[in-house]
C-alpha cells in the first residue's frame, strides 16, 4: 500500500536547538495514526512542519509524493489541518463560518457543504451562532470546516482536548468513521494513552523529539505466545497438571497464568477439566498501550543515560 503522509530524516533546530531530531515514518490512506508522547515531546512542532506552518531545517515530507518544501501548494491542499485550537467567527452562525471558508476553496458548492454539514452531524445546530456551541460542536465545525475541500489527509492536534466523555467518545467514533468509510489518513496527536488506545491503529511514541517507535495499537494479539490466566477452583492443582505437561505456571489463589501458544489453550482445557477442576474463566492478558509506553520509553532513557 503507498503511503499518503511520509517523513523522511526530518529535523528542526531552533536558537541552535535541536527540538525534532530526524524522525522518520509513513502514514497511510484509511487509517487513523497517532502521534503520542508528553508534553514537549515534539508532537506539535511535527504537525507544524506537516502542514507547512514551520519550515523543516533538513529532511523531507512528502504528502501523496508532494514535498511539502518545494511544492507547497499541490501538497498542502490535500490536507485537513486543525493545529492547537480550531478558529472561527464566534458572532457568526456554522453555516455562515463554513460560506467563509468555502470562499477560500475552489469549487466548494452549497451541495457540498450540506453534505459535510450532515457528516458532521450539524444539521439541527448549522444556522445557530458559533458563540451558544458547546466545545464538543465547535471541534465538530472545525473537522467541516477541514473537509470541505475534501482532502486526503486530516490533522487534529488534541481534537478531544477539553472535552467531556460524551464528547470524547463523539469525536473518536467520527474519525473512525471518517478513516473507514471516506478512506481519509486520519493523524492526531495526544499525550491521553487510554484515548489513543481507543481511537488509533498505529501509533508513533515520541520523546524529547525523537521517535521512539512506531507500533500497531491493537498488535499485541498477534504474538505467538503470551500469558493466559485460568481462574479455577484450585489453581495449585491445576498448576501441577500443566508441570507434568511441560508447561510453567503461577498460581496464587484461583488464578493460574501461564505463557502460551494460542492453539495450546484448548489441550489447557481438557487437561483441566479430565482432572475434574472447575474452570471459570480463561483471558488472555495483554498489555495496554500504556504499558508498552512506559516500557519503551524507560528503556529509551536508561540507554540514553546508560
Amino acid at each position: 500500500m503507498k503511503p499518503v503522509v511520509e517523513l523522511k530524516n526530518v529535523t528542526k533546530i531552533i536558537g541552535g536547538k535541536k527540538i525534532i531530531d530526524s524522525i522518520s515514518f509513513s502514514v497511510y490512506e484509511g487509517e487513523v495514526f497517532g502521534l503520542l508522547g508528553p508534553n514537549g515531546a515534539g508532537k506539535t512542532t511535527t504537525m507544524r512542519m506537516m502542514t507547512g506552518l514551520m519550515r523543516i531545517t533538513s529532511g523531507e515530507i512528502l504528502i501523496n509524493g508532494e514535498s511539502i518544501a518545494s511544492d507547497f501548494e499541490n501538497a498542502v491542499r490535500q490536507i485537513g489541518a486543525i493545529v492547537e485550537n480550531p478558529e472561527m467567527y464566534k458572532f457568526l452562525t456554522g453555516y455562515e463560518n463554513l460560506k467563509q471558508a468555502a470562499r477560500l476553496a475552489k469549487g466548494v458548492t452549497k451541495e457540498r457543504m450540506d453534505e459535510i454539514i450532515d457528516l458532521v452531524g450539524l444539521t439541527p445546530r448549522i444556522h445557530d451562532k458559533v458563540k451558544n456551541y458547546s466545545l464538543g460542536m465547535r471541534q465538530r465545525l472545525g473537522i467541516a470546516l477541514c473537509l470541505l475541500h475534501d482532502p486526503k489527509i486530516l490533522i487534529l492536534d488534541e481534537p478531544t482536548n477539553g472535552l467531556d466523555p460524551a464528547g470524547i467518545r463523539e469525536i473518536r467514533n467520527y474519525l473512525r468513521s471518517l478513516a473507514r468509510e471516506k478512506n481519509l489518513a486520519v493523524i492526531v496527536s495526544s499525550h491521553l494513552l487510554s484515548e489513543v488506545e481507543l481511537m488509533c491503529d498505529r501509533v508513533a511514541i515520541m520523546q524529547k523529539g525523537r521517535l521512539i517507535d512506531v507500533q500497531k495499537v491493537h498488535g499485541e494479539g498477534d504474538a505467538e505466545r503470551q500469558t493466559y490466566r485460568f481462574t479455577v477452583n484450585d489453581a495449585d492443582r491445576a498448576a501441577n497438571v500443566l508441570k507434568s505437561k511441560g508447561i510453567e505456571a503461577a498460581a496464587d489463589g484461583q488464578k493460574l497464568e501461564a505463557a502460551l501458544a494460542k492453539q495450546q489453550v484448548p489441550d489447557v482445557i481438557k487437561w483441566l477439566v479430565e482432572e475434574n477442576l472447575l474452570i471459570y474463566e480463561v483471558k488472555p492478558l495483554r498489555k495496554t498501550l500504556e504499558d508498552r509506553f512506559l516500557e519503551i520509553t524507560a528503556a529509551k532513557e536508561a540507554a540514553v543515560n546508560g
